[in-house]
């Protein structure tokens, strides 16, 4: 029989992948681009968030995930804070209240409580926090690059235009980079602590 967790994290991923779904299809409904839909961040880091859950319902080497979980619980983190900071009073267009309340609220707060009830079976490495950051990086060139190119960005502080050129976006990229910083080094301190807390509690 599957444990209260693994039904939890099932569920999540369900909600997840269904939220998206359901914008999904309003979005292509309605002849907007299927890429650009694909290349808002929330979009991204709760697909893989739902999909890390379902490799740990799944996977029953809980060693071999934690790395992943570390790397999805840091993207979800900065996706709850970016939002709660910089777009929560923005016109979020056609997306659905319900959604939005799923992909940047209910999902951000489960991956860290997740992460925190939760914490990885042996303690991680310091390198973990360059794998941390490899989706980001690749990520925002790909906005930036792409930006340039078709003159849309899925984010208002990602676009020159409305943050006076380049030079406002690299402000606004060095502000989201020392975010991603500090969640992923409060997460990585916080979550092998709990893992060496559990450890001596297993020897006693």
């Amino acid at each position: 029989m599957p444990s209260i967790l693994t039904v939890i994290r099932a569920g999540l991923a369900a909600l997840a992948l269904t939220a998206i779904a359901q914008q999904l299809v309003l979005h292509i409904g309605a002849s907007y681009s299927a890429l650009n839909f694909f290349s808002y961040f929330t979009n991204l880091s709760n697909l893989i968030a739902a999909s890390v859950l379902l490799l740990c319902v799944f996977k029953s080497n809980r060693g071999a995930m934690d790395l992943l979980r570390y790397v999805s619980v840091v993207n979800m983190a900065v996706v709850g804070l970016v939002f709660a900071v910089l777009l929560r009073d923005v016109d979020l267009g056609a997306l659905l209240p319900w959604v939005n309340f799923v992909l940047h609220y209910v999902m951000p707060v489960a991956i860290v409580l997740d992460w925190l009830l939760n914490p990885p079976a042996l303690k991680l490495r310091s390198k973990s926090l360059l794998f941390a950051f490899v989706f980001p990086a690749i990520y925002l060139a790909y906005v930036v690059v792409r930006g340039a190119m078709i003159g849309w960005y899925p984010y208002p502080f990602l676009n020159p235009a409305n943050v006076g050129g380049y030079g406002g976006v690299a402000m606004y990229s060095l502000g989201i980079t020392a975010t991603f910083l500090l969640a992923a080094c409060a997460l990585l301190v916080v979550g092998n602590r709990l893992a060496s807390a559990r450890s001596r509690d297993a020897v006693r």
